[in-house]
């Protein structure tokens, strides 16, 4: 067992989560990394001591080329904005610093191409943070559709939908500006990368990209409020997602269903510690959706709890994150998503954009 310091840059919402992780994943899985919460970064001193105190991190530091250039700090997450990614993960990889980056990985597609080749010349450690499709239930809906235990897959419907914006009379802030705060920067990363892990790359698409509330108290939105996309997968089946920020009544709208030839699965993050599931099996009049509760049995369910049906939280989520990033910098070998896997959901989103603006089909080979 050995100590690792760990960085953060940002203290924010996502910072805490990250921080907190880092604290628990130890305990949890008895990993052979232990983190140790050596440096947080934000962007003002007294707000990086407020989270120094707060988390419990050893040091704190407005700067964050004085935390990545620490000889204290061994791995890097990085849970600020966007537009500060590329930057933060250049320079650690440029010392062989592994590196966790939230999603998305760049604020441009250019950005995450240039995040790769940063993060495979240094042959470092690299992941980029999805945590929803970690949920004990998504990861054995996975393994259902790897085994084949719904045959060919045929259809993907995949919505991520929330509310916080829904009110035409809610003011506008940092939200409702600029591209990488819109729905495709926020939220449409999430289920485009579910779509990937569950059914595989995305050869072409059409889409549609709107603002709805383009102007609310306080200023004019200058990014999207919601999106469709109809897409036709490698392996041919069909797709459908939808993505909002304005889905008047969803609090977490991360849901998908998967059509196969003998059977079929549905999801709702609302939901998460259930997965319904269809085969097409037995005499017709007993057929029907079984619904299946999460429990011991289902993937990093256990050591979190032994009883089944008791469920696993938002937290979890992030602490298996910070289980599988452990992993690769104690194994040296990629754990997913990789750095290129971010990438990828990056070109989907660039695909979708132009679509939407030229009205046309769009090759995701061309981007």
């Amino acid at each position: 067992m050995a100590e690792i310091g760990i960085g953060i840059v940002g203290g924010g919402y996502m910072g805490k989560a990250h921080a907190v992780a880092m604290s628990a994943v130890g305990a949890v899985f008895d990993t052979a990394l232990r983190p140790r919460l050596e440096m947080v970064c934000a962007s003002s001193a007294a707000s990086a001591e407020r989270y120094r105190r707060a988390y419990g991190f050893a040091r704190a530091t407005d700067d964050w080329r004085a935390l990545v250039a620490d000889p204290g700090v061994e791995a890097i997450v990085i849970a600020a904005p966007q537009e500060t990614h590329r930057a933060v993960a250049e320079a650690a990889f440029g010392l062989g610093k592994p590196v966790f980056c939230e999603k998305p990985l760049g604020a441009s597609l250019d950005d995450s191409r240039a995040m790769v080749a940063a993060a495979e010349a240094s042959g470092a450690a690299n992941m980029t943070g999805f945590n929803y499709i970690r949920t004990p239930a998504s990861q054995f809906a996975r393994k259902l559709v790897a085994e084949g235990a719904i045959g060919r897959i045929t259809w993907f419907r995949g919505e991520h939908t929330e509310d916080f914006l829904a009110d035409p009379e809610a003011p506008a802030s940092w939200r409702t500006s600029g591209a990488g705060n819109g729905t495709m920067g926020d939220l449409a990363p999430h289920m485009i990368n579910g779509a990937l892990a569950l059914v595989g790359p995305i050869a072409r698409l059409i889409a549609e990209v709107e603002t709805v509330h383009a102007d609310r108290p306080g200023g004019t939105v200058t990014n999207d409020d919601h999106a469709q996309m109809m897409c036709r997968f490698e392996n041919g089946a069909m797709g459908q997602m939808y993505f909002s920020r304005i889905s008047t009544g969803r609090k977490m709208g991360y849901s998908y269903e998967i059509t196969g030839t003998r059977g079929a699965i549905r999801f709702d993050q609302e939901d998460q510690n259930a997965l319904w599931l269809y085969r097409m099996d037995g005499p017709e009049e007993t057929r029907g959706f079984t619904k299946i509760l999460t429990g011991p049995a289902h993937p990093d369910y256990l050591p979190f709890c032994q009883g089944p049906g008791h469920g696993t939280g938002y937290q979890d989520q992030i602490i298996i994150e910070a289980r599988d990033f452990l992993r690769a910098i104690e194994t040296g070998a990629p754990v997913w998503p990789t750095f290129r896997d971010g990438m990828e959901v990056n070109r989907i989103v660039a695909a979708t954009l132009a679509a939407s603006e030229t009205k046309t089909w769009q090759d995701v080979a061309a981007f």
